[in-house]
């Protein structure tokens, strides 16, 4: 947490020291401590149990030795399995909504997947891992992985699911895409007074395809730039419907402003700035 990060005055000091102490330790460790808190827990209850059905067994019976033996012995358990469940329930002393409005969660989950071998980067607040993208939302206690809510928050378990994900590869239409690409393209080209073919940041682009309300935030420059790599592993290059061809356009503007990244397969970075459609019927 920065230096200067406040929780606000009426914080109470418990929900200070909760928040330190999921930083301090990681939400893997804490989830680590409480999984093994609830599995003595579960022993615990477990042995309670046989010790009922000791009781009850010897009730049906009139074993009246066994029965009162039975009943001591399964308070005593009461009593540990009491003592296990507010052990696991103290000892989980994250706070959940701050832990995951840091950028700790987001280095956790870098250096979780870093520590597997897994690409992974972090743009404007996202996880990029080649074909996902992934946001935390903290008010939700849930991410959203390709736009897709999912409340499985161990790092452990997140990492496993970007995994699984890239081994199965990405689902993408690249013709579909192509064709937008290209209506988009259009657009900006009318716009800007531009010649057929020109070549135009695809920030432009991007502006055009979402110009409605909600559509930016629903469809971010990640996705767009994430698609943009797709397509160019794809190979193609020719929108069908309009016989115009693409042609990427890199060089310099990837120096500039309006650079869109991604995270490649290889796990490197790409990078992509501008775009053109050449050839046209007539043309």
């Amino acid at each position: 947490m920065d230096d200067d990060t406040t929780l606000g005055s009426g914080r109470e000091s418990g929900l200070e020291s909760g928040l330190e102490s999921g930083l301090e330790s990681g939400l893997e460790s804490a989830l680590e401590r409480t999984e093994a808190d609830v599995a003595a827990a579960t022993r615990a209850a477990a042995a309670l149990t046989a010790e009922l059905k000791r009781a009850r067994l010897a009730a049906a019976a009139g074993q009246l030795r066994d029965l009162r033996k039975a009943l001591a012995a399964a308070a005593l358990r009461a009593g540990e399995l009491a003592e296990q469940v507010t052990r696991a329930r103290d000892g989980y002393d994250v706070n959940e909504v701050e832990l995951l409005s840091t950028a700790a969660y987001r280095k956790e989950l870098l250096g979780r997947a870093a520590s597997t071998g897994l690409s992974m980067f972090e743009e404007d607040e996202r996880l990029l891992c080649y074909p996902s993208l992934v946001r935390v939302l903290p008010a939700e206690l849930a991410l959203e992985i390709d736009r897709r809510r999912d409340r499985r928050l161990r790092p452990s378990v997140v990492v496993a699911t970007l995994r699984a994900a890239q081994e199965a590869g990405p689902r993408f239409k690249a013709e579909p895409f192509l064709r937008s690409l290209r209506a988009g393209y259009e657009l900006v080209v009318a716009q800007q007074g531009k010649s057929p073919g020109a070549v135009v940041p695809l920030t432009a682009v991007y502006d055009v395809l979402t110009l409605l309300p909600g559509q930016a935030r629903d469809y971010g420059k990640q996705e767009f730039a994430r698609d943009l790599y797709l397509l160019d592993q794809s190979g193609v290059l020719t929108d069908k419907g309009s016989g115009r061809q693409l042609r990427w356009a890199a060089s310099s503007g990837t120096r500039s402003t309006g650079v869109l990244t991604t995270v490649a397969s290889s796990g490197q970075q790409q990078r992509y700035w501008g775009v053109a459609f050449t050839g046209a019927p007539g043309s």
